[in-house]
């Protein structure tokens, strides 16, 4: 039921998270502020697939 998504920063395009969600009670993709190290400020995450 829980599947393995990939947080993609909209900035520099880099995945730096990783988690897991239930795809039956957040049909939606997920968006969060998260740390970017890579650009060393808050940035927006979306949801992307795992390779």
């Amino acid at each position: 039921m829980r599947d393995l998504i990939a947080l993609e920063c909209t900035e520099c395009k880099r995945r730096n998270y990783t988690t897991s969600k239930n795809k039956k009670r957040t049909p939606d993709k997920l968006k969060f502020m998260k740390y970017c190290p890579h650009d060393r400020k808050h940035t927006e995450h979306k949801e992307t697939k795992i390779k």
